[in-house]
């Protein structure tokens, strides 16, 4: 292996030798316990002597990132309606095809299908993976999440028994201009995170706020979309009042704000001029 081999190069070589293992399947380590190596490291840009031992590890059958998030996403869209038409097997014959009385019921299945169809358009036409692949077994796990989750929402209510928020309208409107609020946001953080990686690059960069005004959190925060994204089910909770909901949000906040800690992490290892003001995920705070 020449001096100048690419990572992604010692990949290629390694799956003509091993046809079974592609590239996005292999795992390159310098150490056997520390971290992958990224395909656009250098061999002779690494802590290594004139003879160089890499430790290769089968991440499995692998599975694109578009692909995963279609199928997660895809999911709860469907599996809520069948609550909200009150199909004949979830609620049983009375209740079959009727609709809610109450017009919060038909606002939060226009919320939760805006929120899923949005992160679908978002999959196809902005979102840009540094890594192109996860783990097929983990598309199991991950469905079982969103889609059990939608469907433990989706019957609390749309339940014939459901009762409106204590606060009326008042709650209700207040809850509709958060989520739009943070569904803006969000939005708006995964473009510009998008433009970050123009080209194919898959160089790691410190984003920074744009002209746009939903963008400004990055002044406060490292993941901003986590924080829209964490707002927007906070605020579903407050429209529908509804406890499982309010528990799918706080296991939503606990994994993202592990996985802000982890990227916050990562910047400020990465980048030596890295704003150090910034949090995770909640502006001064956590």
């Amino acid at each position: 292996v020449e001096p100048n081999a690419t990572i992604r190069e010692i990949r290629l070589m390694f799956h003509k030798l091993y046809p079974r293992w592609y590239p996005a399947r292999q795992s390159i380590k310098l150490d056997p316990k520390g971290k992958s190596l990224r395909d656009e490291e250098i061999l002779q840009h690494l802590p290594v002597g004139t003879t160089a031992t890499l430790y290769f590890k089968d991440l499995g059958p692998q599975i694109g990132w578009t692909t995963v998030f279609l199928i997660e996403y895809t999911g709860p869209l469907f599996i809520y309606f069948l609550f909200y038409f009150r199909m004949t097997f979830v609620y049983g014959l009375d209740e079959r095809f009727t609709s809610s009385p109450h017009p919060v019921v038909n606002l939060a299945c226009i919320c939760h299908s805006f929120h899923y169809i949005k992160r679908l358009i978002e999959t196809v036409f902005v979102h840009r993976f540094s890594r192109g692949t996860m783990p097929l077994r983990n598309i199991v796990k991950n469905c079982l999440y969103y889609w059990g989750f939608a469907a433990w929402l989706a019957y609390y209510i749309n339940h014939p028994l459901y009762t409106p928020p204590s606060y009326g309208k008042k709650q209700i409107n207040f809850a509709v201009i958060m989520f739009l609020t943070c569904e803006a946001g969000n939005f708006s953080i995964n473009v510009a995170l998008s433009d970050l990686r123009r080209n194919g690059s898959k160089t790691s960069k410190i984003p920074y706020p744009t002209k746009n005004p939903f963008t400004w959190l990055f002044f406060f925060v490292s993941c901003p979309n986590y924080t829209y994204e964490v707002g927007t089910w906070i605020s579903f909770t407050i429209m529908t009042q509804c406890v499982p909901v309010g528990l799918f949000t706080l296991l939503c906040f606990i994994q993202m704000t592990a996985w802000a800690k982890d990227k916050h992490c990562t910047y400020l290892r990465e980048f030596k001029d890295y704003p150090s003001h910034r949090m995770p995920i909640i502006p001064f705070l956590l």
